[in-house]
């Protein structure tokens, strides 16, 4: 997610709600770093920027995991949504093995989990913690410190794991709001999804990302929401990978990885069939689809 993001359109928000100003009570005064709507911010990368740079003492994730939160009862067996959520979990299972996630390990640093050093590795992001179907109902306005308390929840019963990104995924019913503005469904579209982290009782960090439903043109590039969807869990577990903590790679213009391509080139159909986007590679000082 851009650090610093550069607003255009008529429509708009407030250049605070996007430049590290959080309105919301977050228990952790961490900001998320948001994945902006189409129209709200630069579609490209903005000249001179450049490329990616690893800042001093920054984390990523080498041998990440992803754990799948589908919060509601609808994604259920039996649900209206349970064909996306196990669509989605079958998105995660072959993720990390594919030639689009194969572009982040050109990249680098020390690990936030067991403090290793060296490159991004491929693989299986399906661990041994078990996804979790929530069948509470979430509230219409899901702000950072209820994702937060979702996963804390998924912790106190499953445990954590400090090299796992929880995602957590809510219903068209709700709709996530942060740092002034809302995803899909919300009265002020500014952003898709975001990935943040949380310091727990231990003093570790705990990263997680809200996937909010993909039903809005601001957000849409396929026209489909189990699409549309998997450019954004792409997008964010990349991220969350290569900028655990949002002080790892980024570029001049604070853009992360995934920020450098997210709408221009248009998303695209790739291994698997599944929805992608481009991702900036160092190596080619471009937006790529495989390496």
């Amino acid at each position: 997610m851009k650090k610093l993001l550069i607003i255009i359109g008529v429509c708009a928000l407030a250049g605070a709600a996007f430049a590290g100003e959080n309105f919301e009570t977050n228990p952790t005064t961490i900001n998320p770093h948001l994945m902006a709507a189409k129209g709200f911010v630069q579609q490209q990368v903005s000249a001179g920027s450049g490329d990616l740079v690893l800042h001093s003492g920054g984390k990523v994730l080498r041998n990440a995991k992803v754990v799948c939160i589908f919060w509601g009862p609808s994604f259920a067996t039996g649900g209206a949504d349970n064909v996306y959520a196990t669509t989605m979990q079958a998105f995660r299972n072959q993720f990390g093995t594919t030639g689009e996630y194969n572009v982040i390990t050109q990249y680098y640093g020390t690990d936030d989990n067991d403090g290793s050093y060296g490159n991004i590795a491929q693989s299986n992001l399906q661990g041994t913690q078990a996804d979790w179907f929530d069948t509470t109902t979430p509230p219409s306005r899901v702000t950072d410190a209820t994702v937060q308390s979702e996963v804390k929840r998924y912790v106190a019963n499953f445990g954590v794991n400090y090299a796992t990104i929880y995602e957590v995924f809510i219903p068209r019913t709700s709709y996530s709001n942060s740092s002034g503005s809302s995803s899909c469904g919300g009265p002020h579209l500014g952003y898709c999804a975001y990935h943040s982290h949380y310091v727990d009782g231990g003093g570790r960090n705990v990263k997680y990302s809200i996937e909010p439903w993909a039903g809005c043109s601001g957000c849409q590039s396929f026209g489909n929401v189990i699409l549309d969807q998997q450019h954004f869990t792409c997008h964010e577990t990349r991220e969350a990978v290569t900028d655990a903590l949002g002080n790892a790679w980024y570029d001049a213009a604070g853009y992360e990885a995934d920020d450098k391509c997210a709408w221009s080139p248009a998303p695209f159909l790739g291994t698997g069939g599944f929805g992608y986007q481009y991702e900036w590679s160092n190596a080619n000082s471009g937006c790529i689809r495989t390496r």
